[in-house]
């Protein structure tokens, strides 16, 4: 299958209403993904077909998940998931997108240079360093344990604001150790199409 034909028909398996523009952006930005993994390692995977199925339509299983939020915050973001495929298909919502490892965060700029998105900040440093980001939703795919990932993350969050962690398996160990301050509002399957393997976000908020 062609890739265009492989991204829209996982588009439209996970319900989504993207536009053209959106998906040939989505698709430039796995061409970026390629080029630079080159030389930063950006990805264990090197089959086209491969990222976009863990990098592209993954992350976009969280789009119905900041539904009416203006602010994001994508913690261990790495290559960019899920904040850059978030911020292509949401232009309205404020993203920041944040890592540790100063590699990283170089191919993020260079990407939201070349991308063209206005409405995505990159912060390079450690999440319990960094002060000067409120977010209305935190979020991460496989970054840390569910305990450690609110309790660095908690002074980001807005009043009101909650976390959509994206996770493999059901996290249900990870949830027990969460802390007292806070609690699950849902843990929601993710089906992503031609994924062999088991996806789940879990919606936290505090008490």
């Amino acid at each position: 299958m062609e890739r265009k034909e492989r991204l829209q028909s996982g588009i439209a398996a996970l319900g989504l209403d993207i536009s053209a523009a959106a998906q040939d952006r989505l698709l430039a930005y796995v061409d970026l993904l390629k080029k630079w993994n080159k030389t930063y390692n950006l990805t264990a995977l090197r089959d086209e077909e491969k990222m976009i199925v863990h990098h592209l339509l993954d992350s976009l299983t969280l789009l119905p998940h900041i539904e009416g939020v203006q602010t994001m915050l994508d913690v261990g973001s790495g290559g960019g998931q899920p904040g850059i495929p978030a911020a292509v298909c949401r232009p309205d919502v404020q993203i920041t997108l944040l890592d540790a490892n100063t590699k990283k965060t170089a191919f993020l700029q260079q990407a939201v240079i070349e991308l063209g998105l206005d409405n995505v900040r990159v912060v390079s440093g450690r999440v319990e360093a960094v002060s000067d980001v409120r977010a209305d939703v935190i979020t991460s795919r496989a970054f840390a344990e569910l305990a450690d990932f609110v309790s660095w993350t908690g002074h980001l969050l807005k009043d009101g604001g909650y976390w959509a962690a994206m996770k493999g398996v059901y996290p249900q160990e990870e949830i027990g150790r969460l802390p007292a301050g806070v609690f699950v509002e849902k843990v929601v399957k993710a089906d992503v199409p031609d994924l062999d393997a088991e996806r789940h976000i879990a919606i936290i908020r505090k008490r």
